[in-house]
């Protein structure tokens, strides 16, 4: 008899709790708040601002986490001091041909082409006109001239300082000053 009670309460407790799981309606949710969170007003008018609204301008002279400036100028004047004067931040243990080579395939094969003939896919079809070569005898670049023409951009190149950080800046540098020594051999 013993064991008919304790079968019988182990049932009832077994359909209770299975007929509470309802797969149609979601069951009962403790401290709802964590999942459906209060929205708040991004740009709402607050006192703890002196002109009452929460986005604020940066501090002058303050630099974004991650950003070196390059303190050279977006002049012909500044161009020809960083093809004399400025050389790679990188030394030859942290020079990373393939990942310059990626980069280099993404940001400037498209008008530069793969070896650096200046017949990219861009070029072919005619929708650019007028890249150089790499190895063109007029074309003396230098690490610093690649690196602020990859900064500010020079003639029908835009900039590419917003899309590179600058490590990988200097590894498309690398990258391109083999392409040149490879088409000058």
């Amino acid at each position: 008899m013993k064991s008919f009670i304790k079968i019988t309460l182990i049932a009832v407790l077994v359909i209770s709790v299975t007929a509470c799981n309802k797969n149609s309606r979601p069951n009962y949710q403790y401290m709802p708040n964590m999942y459906e969170s209060v929205g708040y007003e991004a740009y709402q008018e607050s006192d703890a601002f002196a002109n009452g609204v929460e986005a604020q301008l940066p501090a002058e002279g303050s630099i974004p986490r991650g950003y070196t400036p390059f303190d050279v100028e977006n002049t012909n004047e500044g161009y020809l001091f960083a093809k004399e004067n400025v050389k790679s931040k990188l030394d030859s243990t942290q020079v990373n041909l393939a990942k310059g080579k990626e980069m280099y395939d993404i940001y400037c094969g498209i008008c530069h082409g793969n070896k650096g003939k200046g017949q990219g896919k861009l070029v072919k079809r005619e929708k650019i006109l007028g890249v150089p070569s790499y190895g063109d005898a007029g074309r003396a670049i230098t690490e610093g001239s690649i690196y602020h023409t990859i900064y500010y951009g020079k003639n029908a190149m835009g900039s590419y300082a917003n899309l590179i950080n600058e490590e990988e800046r200097w590894q498309v540098v690398a990258y391109v000053m083999k392409l040149k020594a490879d088409i000058e051999k």
